[in-house]
């Protein structure tokens, strides 16, 4: 027997569902598919709208409806854990969506509703009130503060300023670098060596100004014991050291020798 159904009473398939689940008192949790399948299709054959925009929505749904019914008829499908698979979890969890959204509707539009019926006033405060600024209580904003604890408190800020300081840091001056001229300096030993000859190191670094250029002086020394123009020599442990240069002959007959060995 058809039932006479307007099709604007329902939103869409979900809402029709729902209402036949209330209406039977159903648990939704466990929807007995064969029974609403009937009626889902019973209200489809009773709808006098032939729009097929709207039409085709219910009618997937009825599709649907009629899947998931033979799917009841046979062995329940197992997942991978070993678990039966229901067929209508998919089908709960889209109402149960629709359920909540459909709440969620309803409270915008009762709170639209409450909002309608509000009627606010404009500001309307005289002037003489809205611009009073209450005066400043000076006795409660200071409360029991005095010149002692204020100062008590300048003096422990001044010591935590103190404790940031580094005590060794803090006494280095500006840090620059010195530029010593490799070749200048090199020129200069030659020419003191041309003109002493044999002289005393401590001497030749006394004349030096500055850390680095006592460590250029120190290096190029190095350089000539190594190219064989100078002669190191000491006769007792932490004396003086004695610097002299080679005689260019003597240098020139040394390294012969070496060339004809080789």
């Amino acid at each position: 027997m058809a039932i006479p159904v307007k099709l604007e009473v329902f939103e869409g398939p979900l809402d029709l569902l729902l209402h036949l689940i209330e209406k039977n008192k159903i648990d939704i949790y466990d929807i007995p598919i064969v029974t609403i399948t009937d009626q889902y299709l019973e209200y489809i054959k009773a709808m006098e709208e032939q729009n097929m925009d709207v039409m085709s929505e219910f009618l997937v749904m009825a599709a649907t409806l009629v899947d998931i019914k033979c799917k009841m008829l046979l062995p329940p499908e197992v997942n991978e854990e070993g678990e039966e698979q229901d067929p209508r979890a998919e089908l709960v969890e889209q109402l149960l969506q629709y359920k909540m959204y459909k709440y969620m509707a309803f409270e915008l539009r009762d709170m639209q509703v409450g909002a309608a019926q509000s009627i606010y006033r404009k500001r309307s405060l005289p002037e003489e009130v809205s611009g009073y600024v209450p005066p400043v209580d000076y006795d409660a904003l200071i409360g029991d503060m005095t010149l002692n604890k204020l100062h008590e408190i300048f003096k422990s800020m001044l010591v935590r300023q103190e404790d940031r300081i580094d005590p060794i840091r803090s006494k280095y001056g500006q840090i620059e670098k010195e530029e010593v001229d490799m070749d200048e300096k090199a020129l200069f030993v030659r020419a003191y060596l041309q003109e002493h000859r044999s002289f005393s190191f401590r001497k030749l670094l006394e004349k030096q100004e500055s850390k680095a250029e006592l460590i250029v002086t120190f290096l190029i020394i190095l350089e000539l014991m190594k190219d064989g123009e100078i002669t190191v020599a000491q006769d007792r442990l932490f004396d003086d050291i004695r610097i002299t240069a080679r005689n260019k002959k003597k240098k020139a007959e040394e390294a012969q020798p070496a060339e004809a060995a080789e």
